[in-house]
């Protein structure tokens, strides 16, 4: 993969700047930036409601939009819905069919590895309805104690929620296993597919998942637009999330009906320019990111960084170090005697971006026992450059 040629594509990579925090947002080409400007520019105007021909263009691209997005993962685009993001998603799932579904003792499968977005919104459905979250517990790399799962379901369980890809520790979680395991108990399945997405092709159908998660700042795209997909056959039992205008069939001032998936799903005005900024960025992978050699580049990435840092007696690399060196595309590590967040503040003060913290999993890093980790995380544009600038800046520091 030729890294440079791609980053020549994103005018903020233009400045100098190591950015290696991909996880937690990536950059933007300029073919998106361009989308967003020339809607803005030619094609403003609300959907669905219009008669004029402004509004018709703008529908058309909002929904061209869906159709693309969806066939990126393999669905049907009336599957899929536009959220804010995997936190709205997985909120949308445990609000719209966890009220309805899930009854006192009724119990919902999680992991410890996951991210609050796909633990907290679970909490609290299960509050609310006298629900019992369990976890899968973890081994000391922080994999999944698959070996459990069995131990962990029955009759009483009603959804398997998991992350694809762990966040933290960029562990690929068996999700087919998984998939197996709910349906043995008649029980849904849904994917945290924020960390998967933009690394590695996603098909939903193959998947078999009843819901999939997923974020489109983290795959090229806007801030503030993701997707959930909701297989077809939920569609109908599966009531709206939000009300209001734009969702509705008929009104009278004492009831209402909906109109049918995807419109039952979206009151209101949707996110029309970042539709269409997502739609840009999954043109964008489709033309110039190869997943096979994005994996293997990303891999190469992690190995050197992994081999670097075990030069340094002080830093403890997180994670099963083998599975990515071969398929990671991130790295989180914790330094004797250093705060994560001065690490981070050290190398950013040489042009280097990189993430400290908990990174929005405080079980994970409770059953680590650390209180903060600092996490390199890598895409297409990165080089082994950049990795060799960041190792030599640990070096200068803990050497």
């Amino acid at each position: 993969m030729d890294s440079a040629k791609i980053k020549q594509d994103f005018p903020l990579l233009q400045q100098n700047i190591m950015y290696l925090d991909n996880a937690a947002t990536t950059q933007k080409p300029q073919v998106v930036v361009d989308a967003l400007t020339k809607f803005y520019t030619h094609s403003n105007a609300n959907v669905h409601r219009g008669i004029y021909a402004l509004a018709e263009q703008a529908t058309q691209l909002y929904e061209d939009a869906r159709a693309e997005v969806a066939q990126f993962i393999g669905a049907q685009a009336n599957e899929l819905i536009f959220t804010k993001g995997t936190t709205e998603s997985i909120n949308f799932v445990a609000t719209a069919w966890g009220n309805d579904y899930l009854n006192e003792g009724d119990e919902i499968i999680i992991s410890t590895m996951d991210h609050h977005s796909n633990i907290i919104p679970w909490q609290q459905v299960a509050k609310r309805k006298g629900a019992v979250i369990k976890a899968i517990p973890l081994y000391r790399d922080g994999t999944l104690q698959m070996d459990q799962v069995p131990h962990l379901i029955n009759k009483k369980t009603k959804i398997i929620a998991v992350s694809h890809i762990s966040n933290v520790l960029g562990i690929h979680n068996d999700v087919h296993a998984l998939r197996d395991y709910a349906r043995q108990v008649g029980a849904l399945f849904l994917i945290d597919a924020a960390q998967s997405v933009a690394h590695q092709a996603v098909d939903v159908k193959e998947l078999d998942c009843d819901f999939l998660a997923f974020s489109g700042h983290k795959m090229l795209g806007p801030t503030g637009i993701g997707g959930l997909y909701i297989k077809k056959d939920l569609h109908d039992l599966i009531q709206p999330y939000q009300f209001g205008g734009g969702m509705i069939a008929q009104a009278s001032e004492y009831s209402a009906t909906w109109l049918k998936a995807p419109q039952k799903f979206e009151a209101g005005t949707p996110p029309i320019a970042q539709a269409v900024g997502l739609c840009a960025a999954v043109r964008y992978i489709k033309n110039n990111i190869n997943f096979d050699a994005l994996r293997q580049h990303e891999a190469a990435l992690c190995a050197r960084l992994i081999d670097g840092l075990q030069d340094l007696k002080q830093i403890k690399i997180m994670g099963p170090i083998e599975q990515l060196k071969e398929k990671g595309h991130l790295v989180s590590f914790v330094v004797d005697g250093h705060h994560a967040h001065d690490i981070a503040a050290y190398v950013g003060q040489q042009g280097i971006c990189v993430r400290a913290g908990q990174h929005c999993a405080q079980p994970l890093a409770c059953f680590l026992q650390v209180e903060a980790m600092v996490r390199v995380s890598f895409y297409a544009y990165n080089s082994t450059e950049e990795v060799d600038a960041l190792i030599a800046t640990l070096h200068k520091l803990l050497a």
